[in-house]
């Protein structure tokens, strides 16, 4: 099937959209986690083993996982509430301290003395990663702390126009969870977005966009990845039935993105980056856009425009970083 042409996201259209998105709120359940960076400069290589000393110039903290969804929508000038688990100890409670500081709704946050909160540390140097530090336990929550996750996401959901459900496979969802947002999701007439993962293979039924990436796809069909575009035409096509979803956005990196809808041929939009950093977040800054621009009633081929501009953005500064309005709108000007 021929892929169809692009759509011309012009500045002064782009502005427009961007005003609408100022007045939701949005909710965002999924596996939180703590961003740890550490910068330095490194000038010998270690005595004692081949690696590179560094020398701690600062560090930083930011709401990861999903709370780094929540981030992004909060540069929007979005309201943001965050639902999920973390842990009684002090990287939760840092953890709460970021998200309440950028005015992110935290009433959906559910904590266990359990499980440690899920921490994420990486130590850059010359802009570069040097190594990552991950300090978590994977085990599946048990029935009693999901159902108080999905309690406290049912009783803020009534007051949003959004849902997104952003799976980074650290417990949280299993299917039963995923059908009750969900449905309650389509009860109320809220839009959901959802961001899979590879390590916990769900049935996303009912949910308005699914955004898998080009090894999600596959692995969701059980397929090998394939890098022919024919397959992930294919494999776009497949799974916007089997989820039975009003979208199906697949990113493909430096290829850009395709975005499926029943009834129209695939649409295909390049990447904007020029120049690729980190693609550390990337994911987030997308799937905000997406639930954002459908909460305000866009289309879905300016809803992808949108975040496909916002993942050019953001993968060309370190870190998990978040874009702007302003950012989104001098991009678009300087693409147009």
């Amino acid at each position: 099937m021929p892929l169809s042409s692009q759509v011309h996201l012009s500045p002064a259209r782009l502005k427009s959209a961007l005003a609408r998105l100022r007045r939701l709120r949005i909710l965002v359940v999924g596996d939180l986690m703590l961003d740890e960076f550490i910068y330095g400069r490194v000038s010998r290589i270690s005595p004692e083993a081949p690696v590179p000393v560094v020398h701690v110039e600062r560090e930083q903290a930011y709401p990861g996982g999903a709370a780094n969804v929540g981030r992004n929508l909060a540069a929007l000038g979005i309201h943001a509430e965050i639902g999920g688990g973390i842990g009684t100890d002090a990287a939760g409670q840092r953890l709460l301290s970021l998200l309440r500081h950028e005015k992110i709704g935290t009433s959906g946050v559910c904590r266990s003395s359990r499980f440690p909160t899920v921490v994420k540390t990486r130590i850059l140097a010359r802009h570069q990663q040097v190594v990552r530090v991950d300090r978590e336990e994977p085990s599946q929550l048990t029935s009693k702390e999901r159902q108080a996750v999905l309690k406290k996401a049912l009783q803020v959901l009534p007051r949003c126009h959004a849902l997104i459900l952003e799976d980074y496979g650290k417990g949280l969802f299993d299917q039963e969870l995923v059908d009750s947002l969900l449905t309650a999701a389509r009860k109320k007439g809220v839009p959901t977005a959802v961001d899979p993962n590879i390590h916990n293979p769900l049935d996303w039924n009912g949910a308005t966009l699914v955004k898998p990436n080009r090894v999600e796809a596959f692995g969701a069909l059980g397929q090998p990845d394939s890098s022919r575009p024919e397959d992930w035409i294919a494999a776009g096509e497949e799974l916007l039935l089997r989820w039975g979803c009003h979208y199906l956005l697949l990113t493909l990196g430096e290829n850009g993105m395709i975005l499926f809808q029943p009834d129209h041929p695939p649409f295909s939009i390049p990447s904007r980056a020029r120049e690729v950093y980190d693609v550390s977040g990337a994911g987030d800054t997308v799937i905000s856009l997406l639930a954002s621009a459908l909460a305000a009633g866009l289309p879905g081929k300016v809803a992808a425009e949108l975040a496909n501009l916002g993942a050019g953005i953001v993968v060309g500064k370190l870190g998990t970083a978040t874009v702007t309005p302003a950012e989104l709108i001098d991009a678009a000007r300087h693409h147009g």
